[in-house]
């Protein structure tokens, strides 16, 4: 995998009024933006570009990342009139994303999984789920696995963690302007042909305050 996307379009509704002044993944922790670990980490896997989508105030964004180079990677952008959620988003990106398979990870999410350790798709594979113990604010889960393949949601459930693996053929049938990439995975999971794993590293989604001071605790 040549390149990487973070998700950073979304408005952050339950975190206003931090994200009525910035976008969501640049919420500040330990000193940097949220965003700015998962670049990191990027960098630490020998990612040499990554694309960075963008709608609500993204202007932070780009002036604060800028191309890159101080982080030691290449960082093309996408932006978004109005946002077109997670599976919109990537479409509008593929052009800028290449044609081998690529990670994308949301950028309001903190994860300590190292990105170096990212499998390669099976040949029959159009996708890779990481997945996490449900957390208390998803007791129900997303989805469960077969071995290694992904299924619709059964009796021992999982959540999905805001990072995957894509090959572009997934976005083939992909309806034009916003929608969650959810939608498209229907058809692909009913034909066995998305695997996934359950990641036991800590993770959040920093969706609420309440979750925001918790990883400001764990990092402090």
């Amino acid at each position: 995998m040549h390149s990487a996307m973070i998700l950073a379009a979304g408005r952050g509704e339950r975190l206003r009024p931090i994200t009525d002044e910035r976008p969501k993944p640049m919420v500040s922790i330990s000193g940097k933006p949220l965003m700015q670990f998962h670049l990191e980490k990027l960098v630490q896997a020998g990612f040499k570009r990554v694309i960075i989508n963008h709608a609500w105030l993204g202007a932070q964004i780009e002036s604060y990342f800028g191309d890159g180079k101080k982080f030691g990677i290449e960082i093309l952008y996408s932006p978004e009139d109005m946002a077109l959620e997670t599976g919109g988003g990537i479409a509008k990106a593929l052009p800028l994303l290449g044609n081998d398979p690529f990670f994308v990870v949301n950028g309001d999410i903190y994860c300590e999984m190292p990105f170096d350790r990212l499998p390669q798709l099976k040949e029959i594979d159009v996708g890779h789920l990481f997945l996490v113990p449900n957390p208390k604010h998803n007791p129900e889960g997303d989805y469960s696995l077969d071995g290694d393949r992904i299924m619709n949601k059964q009796e021992q459930s999982f959540t999905f963690s805001g990072m995957g693996i894509y090959d572009p053929k997934m976005f083939q049938d992909a309806p034009m302007g916003a929608f969650p990439i959810p939608q498209i995975w229907r058809g692909w999971i009913e034909h066995q042909q998305i695997s996934g794993e359950v990641i036991q590293d800590y993770w959040s989604d920093i969706g609420t305050v309440e979750r925001l001071d918790e990883l400001k605790s764990r990092l402090a």
